[in-house]
């Protein structure tokens, strides 16, 4: 079957407008914010959550709802490993951008709590290896990720994306808990000696 070029010229243009979504949907590149680090997490706000979603509209009904993204990102050299935590504002969205809910920030915000939690504890595993391993590291952080992943899903079941308020509450005493008991490992660098 041959397709007549008006209609070749709008199934690839279809198909680009598509694809264009698509990755504005993932990451806004027209209101782009870089990455930021946690040293940063107090200066946070719903202005910080500039990603686009097109096609998410309610969470269980609710039109008040904001998604934010997060990432363990690591480096190994010889002698030294950096593990940092990041919060991506450009993939990060509030669905209704006049929400000026304080509580649903600061659900939201514990997310990148848990990221850096995380982030602590691979370094914490790192610092006490007896020698340094190359693979031993990698598998360290790799398994750091996964548990994060899994607590972050953890947290939004059992708070229910912040409208269960015991529940809310003891989350951010345990996460800020564990983060001070951390707290050795806030620098992202840590240096190995053999």
């Amino acid at each position: 079957m041959k397709l007549s070029p008006p209609l070749k010229y709008s199934l690839v243009f279809l198909a680009l407008t598509l694809i264009g979504l698509a990755i504005l949907n993932h990451t806004n590149f027209l209101n782009y914010e870089r990455p930021l680090t946690f040293d940063k997490y107090d200066q946070i706000t719903f202005e910080n959550f500039r990603g686009l979603e097109f096609f998410k509209k309610s969470l269980y009904g609710s039109k008040r709802f904001a998604y934010v993204v997060t990432s363990i990102e690591s480096e190994v050299d010889d002698n030294y490993v950096t593990v940092w935590s990041l919060f991506h504002p450009s993939r990060s969205f509030v669905y209704k951008t006049n929400t000026n809910s304080k509580e649903l920030l600061t659900h939201e915000k514990y997310h990148i709590k848990i990221t850096e939690l995380f982030a602590r504890k691979a370094k914490e595993s790192i610092s006490q290896l007896s020698s340094f391993e190359r693979e031993e590291a990698e598998k360290i952080i790799k398994n750091a990720k996964q548990e994060e992943r899994a607590f972050q899903k953890e947290y939004d079941y059992n708070t229910f994306h912040s409208y269960i308020l015991s529940e809310q509450k003891r989350y951010e005493k345990e996460i800020d808990s564990l983060l001070n008991l951390l707290a050795d490992f806030k620098k992202a660098k840590i240096t190995l000696n053999d």
